[in-house]
């Protein structure tokens, strides 16, 4: 009988537990996750996307300190005073005028003789240092208030209604046509600084097909004197 061969020890590999598994959120969590992340992504949006209209929300140019631009108007140029004669001979030719002035509102008519068309009208309102602590926001009040005027005008019919570029701080362009009677009228209201600065020009247009025709010319007129007339009013 042979020597039995010792039985050698088996050593079984080591293999250390598996981690628990990470708790599954429901799919509930994950929904919220996202409905979150949207909402926030919309928000942002919303505040850097520029409006669309002043009248929501604006935030009025502050001019730079030390330049004319920023220095406040203190007086207003006579009634009639900043409209050349030549410029009043091509736009209401033989024209007699009527002012009046006080030191915070002027206003100049031309008139033409012997016909009620065309006319000129040019009014200018100043918020005075002196008057009120707040010059520039309060012109902008007076501004904001003739254009919700505008925009709600009754017994006109409005062909245009815009705000416009490059005229002072602020401005829009309106023409419209007179219900009651065969004409049309062009208007530019202008802020710079502390005043306010509203020129108007009629002509005579019966029917809607020849109103509507004037537009483009009326526009043009009534936008070329109110630069002068703010150029004016800058440099008075």
């Amino acid at each position: 009988m042979g020597l039995q061969r010792p039985v050698e020890p088996f050593h079984r590999p080591y293999s250390p537990p598996e981690p628990p598994a990470p708790p599954r959120r429901p799919k509930r969590f994950a929904v919220l996750v996202a409905f979150g992340v949207l909402a926030v992504a919309a928000a942002a949006i919303f505040l850097v996307a520029p409006g669309q209209g002043r009248e929501e929300a604006t935030v009025r140019p502050t001019p730079s300190v030390g330049t004319r631009q920023s220095t406040m108007l203190s007086a207003l140029p006579a009634p009639c005073g900043t409209v050349s004669k030549a410029t009043v001979d091509r736009t209401v030719p033989m024209a007699t005028r009527t002012e009046s002035a006080n030191s915070t509102l002027t206003t100049c008519t031309y008139s033409p003789t012997g016909t009620a068309f065309p006319w000129l009208r040019v009014e200018a309102h100043l918020y005075a240092s002196g008057n009120t602590t707040t010059p520039v926001e309060d012109a902008g009040d007076y501004y904001d208030t003739r254009w919700a005027q505008a925009r709600g005008a009754q017994l006109v019919r409005t062909i245009r209604l815009e705000r416009h570029r490059g005229l002072g701080d602020e401005a829009y362009r309106w023409f419209r046509a007179d219900e009651g009677r065969p004409s049309v009228v062009g208007q530019v209201t202008a802020r710079t600084r502390n005043a306010v600065v509203t020129v108007t020009y009629g002509e005579r247009a019966p029917g809607k097909a020849a109103q509507d025709a004037r537009e483009g010319a009326c526009i043009a007129t009534v936008t070329a004197v109110a630069r002068e007339v703010l150029a004016a009013l800058n440099h008075f």
